[in-house]
């Protein structure tokens, strides 16, 4: 995988067809990153030019709304569960936080709290404490007792990792008397730079692996499969948060850390600050003695301190409003590049990879960078034989900034992008054009799903955690069966008739170089597990391009069943306008979405392969979660208009939400209520000619109470 490149290009002079592509493309790679972080602990990139490619996605996304992907970065904490350790699903979320970069990036997020709470002219308290560069982890206790230690995962499930945690000296195994009876702790497993620098010194005498930095001993060390090599590790643990809790031990964040104190965990330095000034002062302090401190932190987390006020200020997305994490700046080296190669996504996109004279930056070896495109390549102006900077902001994901001028520069020839796909039928590449006539910068295969590439990507989509998750079939075990001439899977179909054919075969896969009678055993039976699966995971696993996961669950929930949503395919594949107008009304769906879900139901190749697909589903694909019903707009489609006086438009919403209300962006004949503020226009005008009810913002908070 290769290290990221943000482009310069500025967000606000991008098409909409270059803003969905470059969406498109900083999810896939962003998903990518996220594994080998999350689940590989082999960063292949650095951490500022990750937060890089996560800012320029929420730029993007913030210009153009309706463009936001199902599998936006931005609904996504880490990465899925690696195969072998057991799942672990969180009561409550591990969710990651949002960056700030800048001192004026603090000082925004204290205004928006402001702005949000509206406490304009009075304090509000803002704990500060460094952030440490380990694995996060979350402890549960019960009755006092250590039962579950889980890794983060994906925010939702995490990895199983208790036995390894016990052997933790930092982490109680017992806590003491009077404690509540439901404790989750949650804080970062790390190594000291000491104990680091001693345990790569046992690694190189003993001949084995020597760890890159302390970030990725520590999560190797946590992630053994045998807790015997976990024990005899040097890892250590800070707590600093909760998850599920049945009393707190406190109103604040200091109270409740003072508790874990008390309780017998290691936590960090936290002080109280009451201004953006005071952030700053005690995040400059913190970094000028960041090299004094015997452990890696890779900046300062700011958090409200009430807990009532963080109720109000809620979530937005995948972090909350009430925290974010102050980055330190990049460093910064050069290299040589020595080549341009070419990968194929599974839309066909063509992305160019910079590959590079390995150069350490920050602690990690950094060997490629991707491009973007030939327009980047252009602007960059970087040639074969040039010597580039290379920028690592964080500890882990690295940029290309360009080139080293020389005398030689202008005499190595400009890299020339390829016309035709890199797979064996030559097709031609084509930059797709918008409505508006305007060219996009992608250059994309159009053989589509007759292009190896894109049929062997298609594939590693559908079988990923996210999709139909099959535990036994990876990314390496896809391209075997793809190159395989006695049992290929060229189609998800053909991965659910493998146990049929090979029985019919003379020559038995579990004779085959890689696999056993046990392990052929254990997929097929994997396989069979799969022939049942929820509907969103079954519509993200298709691959329809801008559906991503957030996308396929919005349109689950929307449909509730496969066969209400494939019909509603169909029919916007055939132009029907009431379905699209319905469609267009969910929150979250937009035309880009529709046009994909359109383009993809109307090419009879895709309706071949969902059909096959849907046969081999013998168990059934589950209907999505239904709302809840107990309260008096569960269920209700609801829309906010105009301005709200007692409450922000955020606050509204994420209170229909919570009540199990279903909040859309545009009036139709589905919604149920309109709640309407001063200055709402063409939202009410449809409503009323809708007969919708209409109510205003008193009557929607007499409705739901508390709320």
């Amino acid at each position: 995988m290769s290290d990221p490149n943000v482009s310069a290009v500025p967000v606000e002079q991008l098409s909409a067809e270059e803003a969905a592509a470059e969406l498109a493309r900083l999810a896939a790679e962003i998903a990518e990153h996220d594994r080998r972080y999350f689940q590989d602990d082999a960063p292949s990139i650095s951490d500022a030019a990750y937060d890089a490619l996560r800012r320029r996605n929420l730029a993007i996304e913030a210009r153009f709304p309706e463009l936001k992907r199902a599998d936006s970065p931005s609904e996504r904490v880490g990465a899925g569960v690696a195969a072998a350790f057991a799942k672990v699903r969180h009561v409550v979320p591990m969710l990651s936080l949002d960056n700030a970069f800048s001192d004026a990036d603090v000082v925004d997020f204290v205004e928006r709290i402001h702005r949000f709470l509206r406490t304009h002219g009075e304090r509000v308290a803002i704990t500060a404490e460094p952030k440490i560069d380990g694995l996060s982890c979350s402890l549960r206790y019960e009755a006092g007792r250590l039962v579950t230690a889980a890794t983060r995962g994906d925010g939702a499930e995490g990895e199983n990792v208790t036995a390894n945690v016990k052997t933790i000296a930092d982490v109680p195994q017992v806590l003491p008397e009077g404690v509540p009876d439901v404790v989750e702790v949650r804080g970062e497993v790390y190594m000291s730079h000491a104990d680091f620098q001693r345990l790569n010194e046992r690694q190189a005498a003993a001949g084995e692996k020597v760890f890159a930095n302390p970030r990725n001993a520590a999560a190797g060390s946590l992630r053994q499969l045998d807790a015997g090599v976990t024990r005899n590790r040097p890892l250590r643990f800070f707590a600093y948060a909760w998850g599920d809790m049945s009393a707190l031990p406190g109103a604040t964040q200091m109270e409740i850390v003072e508790a874990f104190r008390a309780w017998g965990f290691p936590v960090n330095e936290t002080v109280l600050c009451t201004s953006a000034e005071d952030l700053l002062a005690y995040y400059r302090g913190i970094e000028a003695k960041r090299a004094g401190l015997g452990f890696d932190i890779d900046g300062v987390v700011y958090k409200v301190d009430r807990l009532d006020l963080r109720d109000r200020l809620g979530f937005v997305s995948r972090s909350p409003r009430w925290a974010i994490a102050h980055k330190f700046p990049a460093e910064k080296a050069t290299t040589l590049l020595e080549a341009i190669d070419i990968q194929v996504g599974r839309t066909g996109a063509h992305t160019p990879v910079a590959r590079l004279t390995p150069v350490t930056v920050g602690g990690v070896v950094v060997t490629n960078a991707t491009l973007h495109n030939a327009d980047e390549i252009a602007r960059l102006d970087v040639r074969i034989g040039d010597h580039v900077t290379v920028q690592r902001a964080g500890d882990v994901i690295p940029q290309i900034l360009g080139f080293v001028p020389d005398a030689l520069h202008d005499t190595r020839a400009p890299y020339v992008f390829p016309e035709t796909c890199q797979c064996s039928l030559k097709t031609p590449l084509q930059r797709e054009e918008t409505a508006a006539g305007e060219i996009g910068a992608i250059r994309r295969c159009s053989g589509e799903f007759a292009c190896p590439f894109q049929r062997q990507e298609h594939l590693r989509h559908f079988v990923s955690r996210r999709a139909f998750d099959i535990e036994g079939l990876g990314e390496k075990q896809i391209a075997l069966f793809f190159a395989d001439e006695d049992l290929p899977v060229r189609a998800p179909a053909d991965i659910f008739t493998l146990a049929r054919r090979d029985a019919q075969n003379l020559k038995k896969l579990k004779d085959k170089e890689g696999f056993g009678t046990t392990s052929v055993k254990k997929l097929y039976e994997a396989i069979d597990e799969r022939r049942r699966i929820s509907l969103e995971r079954f519509v993200y696993a298709l691959g329809i391009r801008n559906v991503g996961e957030t996308t396929a669950r919005v349109l689950a929930r929307a449909y509730g069943s496969w066969a209400a949503f494939h019909a509603a395919a169909l029919a916007v594949a055939a132009g029907d306008a009431k379905t699209i107008e319905e469609m267009d009304s969910l929150d979250q769906i937009g035309e880009t979405v529709i046009q994909s879900i359109a383009r993809y139901f109307s090419e009879p190749h895709n309706l071949a392969i969902v059909e096959d697909l849907v046969r081999e589903m013998t168990g059934g694909i589950e209907d999505a979660e239904r709302p809840k019903t107990d309260t008096v707009v569960a269920g209700k489609t609801v829309v906010f208009t105009g301005t709200l006086e007692k409450m922000t438009r955020d606050e509204a919403k994420a209170q229909a939400e919570r009540l199990g209300a279903k909040v859309a962006g545009s009036v139709s004949a589905k919604t149920d209520l309109v709640v309407a503020g001063p200055g709402a226009g063409s939202k009410l005008a449809k409503a009323q000619a809708l007969g919708i009810e209409v109510i205003d913002e008193d009557a929607w908070i007499a409705m739901v109470g508390g709320g």
